[in-house]
């Protein structure tokens, strides 16, 4: 009892937090940023992410000093595996360009795992003011229910990163053609709040954990499954090319996809 107790305690503070971030990032829509590219010119980060992060991270240091944190701007990442009795996996702002440029399309997500499973995940939708998070059975955008929406391929869109459906990266462009087509928004986010709400049926990308962690958990809890193109459940320290699809629709797209 004490155990669940616990997370639910680190649910309901997390919601707080992360829509405490989500309205200092809406009150600063239009304030001056600071932007820096990290591996190349369209990977950046702005002053905006790393005090989203600051904040979300001395927020659990204050309350759980004991837990791990995984979050995108650290430079220093720490390390863990499925030992970690407590870990937190952030993203504050996921869809940077977005931000950046549109000033729309992009979220804050947080995650928690104890001893390598995950507990909960949040994804807020920061200008469309929608948090979709997950507890231990039963998944939510704001205080509705998420049910899967039954779906086929041939009469779903799909999400798929860019760079994986131009070059018909494991067959994915093929793929698209079984579906009436692809959506690409930039944002894991934004395209895993679009899976929840049934708008597309599978979400395909090239992703870091902290891109990831918290739509899988949440999509879990509604019959999604989150795995490798290779057929493998993701690690967690590293990128990797993985999709989330309804666990009915597994087998069959596993039939377009080439390793």
């Amino acid at each position: 009892m004490e155990k669940n107790l616990s997370v639910l305690t680190r649910l309901e503070l997390a919601k707080d937090w992360v829509r405490d971030s989500g309205n200092f990032l809406k009150e600063n829509i239009t304030a001056p940023l600071e932007i820096t590219e990290k591996t190349r010119y369209d990977d950046l980060v702005t002053n905006f992410d790393q005090e989203v992060q600051e904040q979300l991270v001395q927020k659990i240091h204050h309350h759980f000093p004991n837990d791990a944190i995984l979050a995108e701007e650290d430079q220093e990442k720490q390390s863990y595996d499925d030992k970690t009795p407590h870990l937190w996996v952030i993203d504050p702002i996921d869809g940077t360009t977005n931000f950046i440029v549109q000033k729309d399309n992009f979220a804050i997500m947080v995650a928690y795992y104890e001893f390598g499973v995950g507990k909960f995940g949040l994804i807020l939708d920061v200008m469309q003011d929608k948090l979709y998070w997950c507890d231990s059975h039963k998944a939510f955008c704001n205080q509705r229910e998420l049910v899967m929406k039954e779906a086929s391929l041939a009469h779903s869109l799909l999400g798929v990163n860019s760079y994986m459906y131009r070059t018909n990266y494991s067959g994915l462009l093929d793929l698209s053609q079984h579906t009436l087509g692809v959506r690409i928004i930039g944002s894991a986010g934004i395209s895993y709040g679009q899976l929840l709400d049934g708008k597309i049926v599978a979400y395909f990308s090239n992703l870091q954990p902290w891109d990831y962690a918290a739509g899988s958990i949440i999509a879990d809890r509604i019959g999604y499954v989150t795995m490798t193109l290779a057929g493998e459940m993701p690690q967690l320290n590293c990128r990797e090319k993985v999709f989330t699809a309804p666990a009915k629709l597994i087998s069959e797209i596993q039939k377009y996809i080439r390793n």
